[in-house]
């Protein structure tokens, strides 16, 4: 297979914003979408770069949007130059679970023109520390399970879904405003604009959370307090979450379903003595709380 080779903007190949990668046969049907802070994520995006030439199908380019922090305005920065027609979005901490996902994505698509985004489920890799497989075990949406059928699911997200480039556009793209909540929000408007959110089977990646309990602790403090930002200054685009694949989807929840929902998780923490998962709900509600009260727009 031929090595992919790196096309810079400009002569010189000193951008450090937005390079391509090729595709290896010459075809591109579909564009892969890769935005990144730093292009390194302590050596996983070096590694999706070798997984990505190890997929069966190799009929796409990858465009890669280095330093914009903000991960919807990144992800639409990749869309505007992209030549596929399917957009296939990865996180660059993500790790491709084996060569035929790019394979099962594209041919499941195309057998239904109703799926507007598909995603995959989210395993645990055999090699994981035990941080990383507690968390993954006890915490809601860490990790799914691998369907042996397409389901609608809200549990498509953005380590690794795809999207019709005419679904994307058509819904108007990624939320460029908000810090967090951005996989529901798309998963809304693809739903709004009339087409279906599902999990194709038999396909997976790892997409992991830190491997170190104090990297946990900050990312639930810091995830909180992005979602109290949200919630203060945009709530039309906060939308909530299930936590399976075969929950019922509502949109929009009061306060009141939220705080009984709430005491209800961290009662069954105490039940299933799930304590890693009960400490990070804390540290979430902590940076919610110093968010609610600290960050509102001036």
């Amino acid at each position: 297979m031929p090595e992919f080779k790196v096309k810079y903007p400009n002569s010189e190949g000193t951008h450090k914003e937005i390079r391509t990668i090729e595709s290896s046969t010459g075809k591109v049907d579909v564009s892969v979408l890769l935005p990144t802070v730093d292009a390194d994520r302590g050596g996983y995006f070096a590694k999706l770069l070798s997984q990505l030439k190890e997929q069966t199908f190799q009929d796409f380019e990858v465009i890669i949007v280095i330093g914009d922090k903000r991960q919807g305005r990144a992800i639409n920065k990749a869309a505007a130059l992209a030549k596929g027609e399917l957009l296939i979005i990865l996180d660059d901490d993500a790790s491709i679970g084996h060569n035929t996902v790019f394979e099962n994505l594209v041919k499941h698509i195309e057998q239904d023109p109703k799926i507007g985004m598909a995603g995959v489920a989210n395993t645990i890799p055999e090699d994981a520390n035990w941080v990383v497989r507690t968390v993954m075990k006890q915490v809601p949406r860490r990790s799914s399970e691998i369907v042996k059928e397409v389901v609608e699911s809200d549990m498509a997200e953005h380590p690794c879904c795809a999207i019709p480039r005419h679904v994307f556009y058509g819904m108007g793209g990624e939320n460029e405003i908000i810090p967090r909540g951005l996989d529901p929000y798309l998963r809304s408007e693809i739903r709004k604009y009339g087409y279906k959110i599902v999990v194709i089977p038999n396909t997976f990646i790892h997409h992991l959370p830190p491997e170190t309990l104090s990297k946990n602790i900050g990312q639930f403090f810091r995830n909180g307090r992005q979602s109290a930002f949200a919630r203060l200054n945009y709530p039309d685009f906060v939308v909530d979450l299930t936590v399976s694949h075969t929950d019922d989807f509502e949109e929009k929840v009061g306060f009141g379903t939220r705080l009984f929902r709430m005491l209800g998780r961290v009662f069954l923490s105490v039940v299933k003595l799930e304590f890693m998962n009960l400490l990070f709900m804390i540290c979430y509600y902590y940076g919610f709380i110093v968010g609610y009260f600290f960050d509102r727009k001036k």
